[in-house]
């Protein structure tokens, strides 16, 4: 599992814009949000860079963190 810290979320349904985000690049599966602490974890079935990962989530007013 791969890990990212994201900001900005606030309620269930900016959990759900960031899975369905996550769920629309080839090879990223097994997403799971967490709110309270503001991490994504998902699972590649092949290398997908990570700034391919923080430009979806940039894309829809989240801030991905280092």
């Amino acid at each position: 599992m791969k890990t990212i810290k994201v900001s900005g979320m606030s309620c269930g349904h900016c959990v759900a814009s960031v899975t369905k985000a996550l769920e629309e690049i080839d090879r990223v599966c097994d997403i799971s949000v967490d709110l309270a602490s503001g991490l994504v974890q998902y699972k590649t079935t092949a290398d997908v860079d990570t700034s391919v990962i923080k430009n979806a989530i940039l894309k829809i007013g989240f801030t991905p963190e280092d």
